[in-house]
């Protein structure tokens, strides 16, 4: 693929991904209040079942994620996002339609079945990256999160108002037009010469975590990277929960809010991280990020007026710059012919983390804010996700330390 094709080619990827989480987006702030239709609770019991939810969706793309991984690599990223969008288009109608809660939880293991779209894209911007542009190029994959982040539950706040359900139909639509666009628009990344036989024992997801053996000096960085996805989960699985019993936020207010972290996320690695990659480099980014994050779910915990929350997550995400350089540093590790697998190992980390970390939160959440409470703590989640992010920040110290003396080391040999 020659270089401007390339530049059209993540220009591609990054509107597939655009409306995917547009469509994702859409649904968020009203989750709460269809879960509490559905059980006839409180907000306190809809956050515990919201956290099964996610765990529903994560452990079968934990099984999953390196099966489609490993699929990508031999038929290529472009039939597999193609199947996993047409999935998640006909999994929306089937929220929308749900008359109880068993089909909340049908649902989401139907699109963590199928859910490939991240997993492959990033594979897909692995296939079409240089060394030198690899973390900017993974930082549109961030970029994308923040506008379909800012887009989607704005809209989904306000297509709340008319119903609960409303914006499921809507993220159908969006998931659909994103399958015909990639039908027609996407092109293809994996170079025939690239590609590889399919093998069963590299699809199961022990086995392709335990492939990390073969780098031993990513086994510290992806723990590094698998702490902050759980301890982003305090924000991620929680932040609706949190605020609407705070704060008293309803729908609209949740939108408006995730919206703002979308614009801030969008800034952050859509544009500052093209400035702070090549001046800082990847180290210095991971600490730095990791850092922001760690003080930022400090400050969400201890807030008291609703706007609060507004300034805290400036440096919440400007910890954004954390997660593209730990990504980039696993990637350029790996050949060119392993990307799909190593994404779809990523991938299974990433699910193991949302089997784990939503189930934490959300019971956190609950223990400390349900009627027989021992005390009210609501920001108890943030204050464990910030434990999180700085042993993290520790582990990607020492991880790095001892990866960079390694190199000095053989260079004088």
């Amino acid at each position: 693929m020659k270089k401007d094709q390339k530049q059209a080619a993540i220009g591609f990827i990054f509107i597939t991904m655009l409306i995917d989480i547009t469509g994702w987006g859409i649904i968020i702030p009203v989750i709460p209040k269809l879960i509490q239709e559905l059980i006839h609770g409180d907000i306190s019991e809809a956050a515990k079942i919201g956290g099964w939810l996610t765990f529903a969706y994560a452990i079968t793309q934990f099984v999953f994620a390196p099966l489609v991984g490993n699929l990508s690599d031999k038929f290529g990223r472009r039939p597999i996002i193609l199947i996993s969008l047409f999935a998640f288009s006909m999994d929306y109608l089937l929220l929308a339609f749900a008359p109880t809660i068993l089909w909340l939880f049908i649902g989401r293991i139907i699109a963590g079945l199928t859910g490939a779209s991240i997993t492959t894209a990033s594979a897909y911007i692995a296939d079409v990256s240089t060394p030198e542009n690899r973390a900017k190029n993974f930082g549109m994959i961030g970029a994308a999160f923040g506008l379909g982040f800012i887009i989607g539950p704005v809209l989904g706040g306000l297509l709340g108002q008319y119903g609960s359900r409303v914006p499921f139909y809507a993220a159908a639509v969006l998931c659909m037009l994103n399958f015909l666009y990639g039908y027609f628009i996407l092109p293809e990344s994996l170079a025939k010469s690239n590609r590889r036989e399919f093998e069963w024992r590299r699809a199961n997801p022990i086995t392709a975590i335990l492939r990390l053996k073969k780098h031993p000096t990513l086994v510290g960085l992806v723990l590094c990277m698998f702490l902050l996805y759980v301890g982003s989960h305090a924000v991620h699985s929680n932040w609706s929960f949190y605020t609407m019993y705070r704060f008293n936020w309803d729908e609209k207010m949740v939108g408006i809010s995730l919206g703002v972290v979308g614009l801030l996320v969008g800034i952050v690695q859509g544009g500052l991280i093209r400035f702070t990659s090549p001046r800082l480099g990847n180290e210095k980014s991971i600490y730095i990020g990791l850092a922001l994050y760690t003080i930022g779910m400090l400050l969400f915990a201890f807030a008291t007026e609703s706007w609060m929350m507004f300034v805290f997550l400036i440096p919440y995400c400007l910890g954004g710059i954390a997660g593209p350089a730990l990504q980039a540093t696993i990637s350029s590790k790996v050949p060119a012919n392993e990307q799909g697998e190593i994404q779809g190992t990523l991938a299974s980390l990433m699910s193991a983390s949302a089997i784990i970390g939503p189930v934490m939160m959300t019971n956190t959440f609950y223990y400390f804010t349900h009627d027989e409470a021992p005390f009210k703590l609501p920001g108890a989640p943030f204050i464990l996700g910030s434990i999180l992010m700085l042993v993290s920040t520790i582990i990607a110290y020492y991880s790095l330390k001892k990866h960079f003396s390694s190199n000095k080391d053989s260079s004088k040999v």
